[in-house]
């Protein structure tokens, strides 16, 4: 189970159990137990500290001082302070801070949405990877923002995302862009990666009423299970939250 909160877990647990087990596969191709990774806009460290609780190099590339801050303190009370290196910058200057082709693993969680070209900046962390080293990409899914705005009365807004180069409803929405599973497939393959999978995030978790879950005991749990369950399912990924694609530089 992924080491956070039960309520950050619904957000989070689906995409680690799959990060997790991609290590370890890459670990037991390389033989070699300690991999080099990289999380892109990794701020914090909410996956960061987990992966190298389990061993491994971090470097995380956040352009938030604050955020890199904390992430330090995060990793000396975890104890992995000297497997976690906290460097400022973004996908656009990442081609100066990290070597091409050191890499076993990318993360690239909630940075395509707000960089300016997201083509060239997933070539980017694709050129960092060694050969069969993988990407851990999770975006944004358009679809599912448009159930969410249509569940919550706003049709003109649902529409509107439907119909948007950028998956936006309008100028209010604080999300920068939202892509289609085939757009990100698309990107992948532009970049060189090859899809090995693809989980829908957050089927449910958004969507089900907070008092719900608060409330009825083991409704948690169940919650929880119900998303891991139904995360690799494609017909849950158009309503999901989120997409996530595992992909491999072959």
């Amino acid at each position: 189970m992924y080491p956070t909160r039960p309520r950050s877990a619904l957000r989070t647990a689906v995409v680690w159990e799959v990060v997790r087990a991609a290590l370890e596969k890459r670990v037991a191709e390389l033989d070699q137990p300690v991999l080099d990774v990289v999380d892109t806009g990794g701020g914090t460290g909410n996956f960061a500290v987990p992966v190298a609780r389990l061993g491994h190099r971090v470097t995380v590339v956040d352009p938030s001082p604050d955020a890199l801050f904390a992430l330090e303190r995060r990793a000396a009370e975890a104890g992995v302070t000297d497997l976690v290196r906290a460097v400022q910058g973004d996908t656009q200057t990442l081609p100066e801070l990290v070597p091409p082709g050191t890499v076993d693993a990318v993360l690239c969680h909630g940075v395509l949405e707000v960089v300016d070209d997201p083509a060239e900046a997933l070539g980017s962390l694709a050129g960092t990877l060694r050969r069969g080293g993988f990407v851990s990409l999770l975006a944004a899914n358009r679809n599912g923002a448009v159930l969410a705005r249509a569940l919550g009365g706003h049709f003109a807004e649902a529409r509107a995302v439907l119909g948007a180069a950028d998956g936006r409803w309008g100028e209010q929405d604080p999300m920068p862009r939202r892509f289609t599973g085939e757009e990100l497939d698309r990107l992948a393959v532009g970049a060189g990666l090859r899809v090995e999978s693809v989980h829908g995030v957050r089927v449910f978790a958004d969507l089900v009423p907070g008092v719900l879950v608060d409330a009825e005991p083991g409704a948690m749990e169940a919650l929880l299970k119900l998303e891991e369950a139904a995360a690799g399912q494609p017909a849950f990924h158009a309503v999901a939250t989120q997409l996530h694609l595992l992909a491999t530089l072959g």
